[in-house]
């Protein structure tokens, strides 16, 4: 069987997949064209957020059998074509949870007490004390949007923090979420109007789409935080801007974009916000969790 690792994997992932027959090639970085030439020599693709599996790619893929999406969600890849073709979809969906849950923790504790701004003021040579009066964590209501594994991973953190934590998710389990001292609401507005701190942990999909958008910020309380480490795309970066500008929203922290890399960004002019760039799976020990299980589903599948 022959793999094509499209996307960076961990040389020990490469070697889990030698080991066990496998003839595995690296091709990281091919453009879209390039991807649809290498695809008929393959029987699985291994990607993960950069490479995107349309279904050109799976049309001329005549010896496909699988995609495995090292990652959380499958939403580069056209699952309906493969679907169509027979091709089997699979992702690593516990790999990346701890890595994604603590940079979206990260990501809200350096908001509260805006630790990058102070940072960037203290290297400019001031000592601006007073401009960066903090909020904290405790007492404070977090609504996740989306309870699956790191929405849940991301709760027990705040937690930690004696947040009281809220979840609207139409496919949730009610006694999961009890369980783990998480309220389910079954109204996305009734989240928005209670939560100091709105962390999204959802798919992008025709749902999810610029589901924060002017109208559901308008519901949001007055000063309220949002967090997105979780997919581009469902946040209108457009009606979130004005929010910041005008102080609806207190700040926002965001991982993930519309379009990445992000470029020319009205964003970059404000204060109140904090941009990474997509480094939410990205630690060592996640990287490394992400590579093994993505072996091991190919190892498993085809044994």
């Amino acid at each position: 069987m022959k793999i094509c690792v499209c996307d960076p994997l961990p040389d020990n992932a490469v070697q889990m997949m030698k080991d066990n027959g496998f003839e595995v090639d690296v091709k990281t970085g091919m453009p879209p064209e390039e991807v649809i030439k290498a695809v008929k020599d393959y029987d699985a693709l291994i990607v993960r957020s950069a490479t995107k599996v349309t279904k050109e790619v799976i049309d001329a893929g005549d010896k496909l059998k699988l995609v495995v999406r090292g990652g959380v969600g499958v939403d580069n890849i056209d699952t309906a074509a493969a679907e169509a073709k027979g091709v089997t979809v699979k992702n690593t969906p516990g790999a990346s949870t701890v890595s994604v849950a603590e940079h979206a923790m990260a990501l809200m504790l350096s908001l509260m007490r805006q630790i990058p701004m102070a940072d960037k003021s203290m290297k400019e040579g001031k000592w601006e004390k007073k401009a960066f009066k903090g909020t904290e964590l405790y007492k404070k209501t977090l609504g996740l949007i989306g309870s699956g594994r790191i929405g849940i991973a991301t709760a027990k953190r705040a937690q930690g923090f004696e947040m009281n934590v809220l979840a609207y998710d139409p496919y949730a389990d009610e006694n999961t979420l009890k369980q783990a001292g998480i309220r389910l609401v079954t109204k996305l507005d009734e989240l928005l109007a209670q939560s100091d701190v709105i962390s999204l942990h959802i798919p992008k999909t025709k749902e999810t789409a610029h589901i924060i958008n002017k109208k559901n910020i308008d519901k949001m309380k007055d000063g309220a935080i949002l967090i997105n480490a979780a997919r581009g795309g469902t946040v209108d970066e457009e009606a979130l801007y004005d929010a910041l500008k005008s102080g609806k929203l207190k700040g926002a922290a965001l991982d993930v974009f519309e379009k990445e890399p992000l470029e020319n960004s009205p964003l970059y002019e404000l204060d109140n916000v904090i941009l990474t760039p997509h480094l939410g799976a990205t630690t060592k020990e996640g990287q490394a969790r992400v590579g093994t299980e993505a072996a091991q589903t190919i190892i498993d599948f085809f044994k």
